[in-house]
């Protein structure tokens, strides 16, 4: 959901929602963007916020990036008939891609098998370079449901052709998440059930501690590639039984201990 611009929150002086989960380099950039001398300066309208809401709270999570890990349960990569000796890597999605919890998922174009995989997100509150695994649950503010919405048939063109597979996985409204929990609530996840239901009928049944990278391994491995910071979402992976939605289906996704995600596609 896109929620107030930037320019309000500029106005606002970045307090509530923005100011409560950034911090360090993140805070620094966003005081950057708050100057007053920049005000008016723009060429184009400046893009809006993008946030989540959180459970408990009428505070939100501001979403700077969205990181996604393939491949990081053995049984949907055997499903798929990919490399079992291939460790999970990762890819992006954008921030305005997510459609939040009761909201409808358009079927998108340039696609004639478009596929859910359900998944347990990960919000950081911090962030940095190179965080030891014994480290990186510091980092965590929370847990949400996502959907890795993705255009199958693209994706297996761009597999075939050996080219990156971003027409498959990042486009509008591929990224739906939940209401965000709090890991001051839940503790840290290293197990739980994940499930997807489509219009009553399981099609995803299985428990997150089957990840091959567990979530501090995955934000160690990640953190290697890039500077991860305040607004980050991470996109753990999803387990076996993904399959094609269409329009009209309803889609219930949950991970035990968070709010499930609730999904049309329109």
């Amino acid at each position: 959901m896109i929620d107030k611009s930037r320019r309000d929150l500029i106005a606002a002086g970045l307090t509530g929602a923005v100011a409560l989960t950034l911090s360090g380099t993140g805070l620094a950039k966003a005081a950057a963007i708050a100057n007053p001398s920049n005000k008016g300066k723009f060429a184009v309208p400046v893009p809006d916020v993008v946030s989540l809401p959180i459970e408990g709270t009428s505070s939100r999570f501001p979403v700077r990036r969205i990181y996604c890990v393939g491949r990081n349960y053995l049984a949907h990569v055997r499903e798929l008939s990919n490399n079992e000796a291939e460790p999970p890597f990762f890819f992006q999605k954008q921030r305005d891609m997510i459609v939040q919890s009761g909201g409808k998922m358009r079927y998108p174009q340039l696609t004639e098998n478009f596929h859910y995989e359900t998944e347990l997100v990960v919000a950081l509150k911090s962030g940095g370079f190179d965080i030891p695994a014994a480290r990186a649950n510091d980092h965590i503010f929370g847990y949400a449901v996502g959907f890795d919405m993705t255009r199958r048939d693209r994706q297996s063109d761009m597999k075939k052709m050996q080219k990156p597979w971003e027409i498959g996985k990042s486009f509008e409204d591929s990224a739906p998440c939940g209401t965000i929990t709090p890991a001051s609530k839940t503790g840290f996840l290293d197990k739980g059930r994940i499930r997807l239901e489509v219009n009553g009928k399981t099609r995803q049944d299985s428990d997150i501690d089957h990840m091959i990278w567990d979530v501090p391994g995955i934000i160690a491995e990640l953190s290697r590639q890039v500077e991860l910071a305040a607004g980050d979402l991470i996109y753990t992976g999803t387990p076996e039984g993904v399959g094609p939605v269409v329009r009209g289906d309803h889609m219930v996704g949950t991970v035990e201990g968070l709010q499930p995600l609730l999904i049309d596609v329109a």
